[in-house]
Parts: C-alpha cells; structure tokens; sequence
C-alpha cells in the first residue's frame, strides 16, 4: 500500500500532517478490538454531537450521512443514552492526557488510527482504551444483562470509547 498523505486544516489543527500506511479498519494491535467503528459511534450518539463539526472533510463522508451532530453546541439528548458523559476539554488538557498531534483526544486518535495513520502514541492510547474496561466490569457486577437503563452514563461514556455496552 502506498502511504497517503493527509493535511489538516481545521480549528484546532492548521498544517498538521500525517500519512496514512494501513488500510482503513485493518491492521490494529492484536490487543485492540474495538466493539464498533468510529462511523458507528458518530451514528449512534457521542459526544452530545459536537465533537468533530468542523473536521468532517479528514474523513469519509459515510462517516457523517447518518451522524448525530450539533454544530452550535453539546446537546446530552443526541447521545445514544440521552446523558452526558463528558468532561471538557480543559479536564483532559489539565490531565496531561492530551498531545499535539491529536488535540481532540482519543476519539480523534481512534478516527485517524482506523483510517491508517500509525503514530508513536499508539501504545498509551490503546492502554487508556483498555483500562475503561473497569467500567464492563461494573456494568457486569451491577446490572441485569440487556438492560440499558442500568448506568446510563457509564454506558455512555464506554460507547466514547468504541466498547458497545448494549450487548452487556
């Protein structure tokens, strides 16, 4: 596969450049399995429908036929389960959580990872993939099998992190 180039431009990112070497959706570290696609989740309901308005154009237009998206503010209803479940920015920035290279967070570094890009942050953002698996656990402890009433905001927040708690 020859690598693509890829050049952004958006509001948190001017000239940033990166290559795609993978094929989109292939290729992962044996130990990351995401439940769903970032696609899926945009489908679905993350973020109160704000996250990624102004970037639509890095990634496939597929990925935004059916998303739910709320350019002028977070809107909890467009969730998947009608709750918030997120911090702001600023929380993860104080946290040390946040690179450069993808100012948005992990969801940002989950897109361009399925799209290909392979980076050295790889291996701390797959860790904090792994370590929201606390919160199955809990879900498994705490709730009846099927139910999505049960932690309606810990289900959203798993959902942010491509685990799909609606088979749990």
């Amino acid at each position: 596969m020859k690598p693509k180039e890829i050049i952004v431009n958006d509001r948190m990112q001017r000239e940033y450049c990166y290559r795609l070497t993978k094929p989109a959706g292939r290729c992962f570290q044996p130990d990351f399995l995401p439940d769903i696609t970032p696609r899926q989740m945009l489908e679905l309901g993350v973020f109160g429908g704000k996250y990624m308005t102004d970037c639509s154009h890095e990634f496939p237009g597929s990925w935004f036929k059916k998303a739910k998206l709320s350019p002028e503010r977070t809107d909890p209803r467009l969730n998947y389960f009608k709750v918030s479940a997120s911090k702001p920015l600023s929380y993860w920035v104080e946290k040390g959580w946040i690179h450069p290279q993808d100012p948005r967070g992990w969801f940002q570094w989950y897109c361009r990872y399925y799209m290909g890009r392979r980076s050295d942050d790889d291996i701390r953002q797959i860790k904090r993939w792994k370590g929201m698996q606390r919160h199955i656990a809990q879900l498994r402890k705490h709730c009846r099998q099927g139910d999505p009433t049960c932690r309606p905001v810990q289900r959203q927040a798993l959902l942010h992190w491509a685990y799909d708690s609606r088979k749990m």
